[in-house]
């Protein structure tokens, strides 16, 4: 277990205190809200299109907007959109988004309150070498990247302007790959790396973040990076943006930010988000309000488990080791796989129709089940259990008070005998409320159960906050996916559209989908440009890139196979390739209601 500590208590909820950054004249940390942000997806050089997107999306409720700047002639037209929209009465902050071009950020200081730089390609150029290198090379290196950084930093000290130093998992530099790997330490010592630099200059209006496509390599890396903060001293307490990058479309998309994001607001990590969709940019203003709601006025909590130690590492994924039971004869526990449960009630409703419902499917009904409710704080419950010396399905007893559903699962999991496998509830107050709005139902949801499973904690999952029988199951099944608990389709990482974007990745994303959305297993990158593209490939089997307009290169793993591929047939030369490598199945007839 990790001596590392990231957060006061894993038992109670307090927020993580941090320095103000301002971004124009919007504070972030401190004792700010949690912001919200999205980017446009209009192209830089069109000012009349990022003007209206940027209007749209600050009377959406968005309170720091970002757009790219990849060149420095991108990067000019930035002082023509800034003009238009202050002409418009609106102060919303602009953030530049650079990627390879130190002369674009440059430019973009000149008119922007923040600039976002990714450590991973700023003053690198990724070639996916293999190199070792010495000591003594890797201080030059450092020495080189100073060089090329400190311009930067000394022209954002002189004109008031914020910084975010964004490390992506799919973009780490050649020179951190070969020493730390594909890991979230490596992501931490690339961020942490400028920082340094940052502050040897007497700048410290930044920020962090972590992103990547895995919710847990995400979870895991803000986590080490807050550690590593807390290690460095109290004058280290940066704000930290989150986001799950290419977190994909619908409900996926959304319960994939959910799991992620909400995991570490759960923890009171975060001043600032971005929920990063493949749809319009204002359908995640929405999204990321929900998720943070119920944390913008939230009290911090004192614990009396303060000398309980977790029985998970928050830094490193183990699912807990429990014993194999059978339960209404489905396996589960040990290895098996995570299951699925429902109520008598909702059984019923969909008994008729469960050959027509596909992969949805209830597993074990709760009410005959004969798990054993626990209160983790009844001492007389705990010491009853472990009396028992057979393993006991173990589950939280709706209507508790007092506890949130991770900080009580949390507790569970650390008292009693790891032997026993857990049940996990979404809420402990099934809803009756048939009119509920789904999203936040979904947000909830996702975010309780995928901190948990995320945690390792956990062998099967219960719905209650979703009264429609299917729709609650369906939740289920995507929420186990999004946390990588059980892959039971076809797994996609497509990134938002921005400007940078070279096809239409909304309407390809769905064709895709269309197309392969019944090979299970099979994990599909839809990218709309190269920037996180190649990195991001080595989680997905495959890959599909825009290269240039309207070519398309396909990957697979993170090696490019395929060059300059007309868009129009694109998507049929990734069939082709999924059956070159013998990953191709024919889609199942559908099955009707019976």
């Amino acid at each position: 277990m990790s001596t590392l500590q990231y957060c006061p208590d894993l038992f109670a909820y307090n927020r993580r205190e941090s320095r103000e950054v301002m971004v124009g004249n919007v504070g972030i940390g401190g004792g700010n809200p949690i912001r919200i942000q999205s980017m446009i997806t209009s192209d830089t050089r069109d000012t009349e299109g990022c003007v209206k997107e940027i209007l749209q999306l600050a009377d959406a409720g968005c309170e720091i907007v970002r757009l790219t700047a990849q060149t420095k002639k991108y990067a000019q037209n930035l002082e023509n959109i800034v003009r238009e929209v202050r002409g418009a009465g609106y102060d919303v902050p602009l953030v530049a988004d650079i990627h390879f071009k130190p002369d674009a950020a440059f430019e973009a200081a000149k008119w922007v309150e923040k600039i976002r730089v990714n450590p991973g390609n700023y003053a690198d150029k990724k070639k996916f070498e293999i190199r070792e290198y010495t000591d003594d090379q890797y201080v030059e290196e450092l020495a080189r990247i100073e060089e090329g950084f400190s311009p930067l930093v000394e022209l954002c000290k002189e004109k008031k302007r914020a910084m975010r130093i964004g490390t992506n998992h799919g973009s780490l530099s050649d020179r951190i790959m070969n020493r730390y790997g594909d890991t979230p330490l490596g992501m931490v010592e690339s961020a942490l790396e400028f920082a340094r630099i940052a502050r040897g200059l007497d700048y410290h209006n930044f920020v962090f973040s972590m992103k990547a496509s895995n919710p847990k390599v995400m979870i895991e890396a803000y986590r080490l990076l807050v550690a590593r903060l807390y290690d460095l001293g109290g004058d280290w307490n940066y704000p930290i943006h989150l986001g799950v990058t290419e977190a994909g479309d619908g409900e996926d998309g959304r319960i994939k930010s959910a799991v992620g994001i909400g995991s570490l607001l759960n923890d009171g990590i975060g001043s600032t988000v971005r929920v990063s969709l493949t749809e319009d940019p204002i359908k995640e203003i929405p999204v990321a309000r929900k998720l943070v709601s119920s944390f913008q006025q939230k009290e911090n909590e004192v614990s009396t488990q303060e000398a309980l130690a977790p029985c998970y590492d928050p830094f490193s994924y183990s699912r807990r080791k429990t014993e194999k039971i059978e339960v209404q004869g489905v396996a589960l526990g040990g290895n098996e796989t995570f299951r699925v449960f429902t109520t008598q009630e909702k059984w019923n409703a969909v008994a008729h129709k469960l050959k027509s419902m596909g992969d949805f499917q209830p597993e074990v009904i709760l009410d005959s089940a004969g798990a054993l409710e626990i209160d983790p704080r009844d001492e007389a419950a705990v010491a009853a259990l472990a009396q028992e010396e057979s393993a006991q399905l173990v589950t939280i007893p709706n209507g508790l008070e007092g506890l949130e559903v991770v900080p009580a699962y949390r507790l569970l999991a650390s008292k009693i005998d790891v032997k026993h496998p857990i049940l996990l509830k979404d809420t402990f107050t099934p809803s009756v409320d048939a009119e509920r709005d789904f999203e936040e139902t979904l947000i909830e949801s996702a975010r309780n159960l995928g901190s948990l499973l995320c945690d390792g904690i956990g062998d099967a999952i219960i719905v209650q906050g979703e009264q429609a029988p299917g729709q609650s199951l369906r939740l289920s099944y995507n929420i186990l996916q999004a946390a990588g608990a059980r892959i039971f389709k076809t797994d996609y990482v497509a990134c938002p559209s921005c400007g940078r974007t070279l096809f239409n990745l909304q309407e390809t994303t769905q064709k895709i989908r269309s197309a392969t959305g019944h090979l299970k297993g099979v994990r599909i990158a839809v990218m709309g440009c190269i920037v996180n593209g190649p990195g991001e490939m080595a989680d997905a089997d495959f890959g599909y890139v825009g290269g240039a307009p309207n070519k398309i290169n396909l990957y697979v793993g993170k090696e490019a196979v395929k060059f300059n591929i007309p868009e129009a047939e694109a998507v049929d030369r990734l069939i082709d390739l999924i059956k070159e490598h013998d990953k191709w199945i024919d889609a199942p007839e559908a099955v009707a209601d019976v």
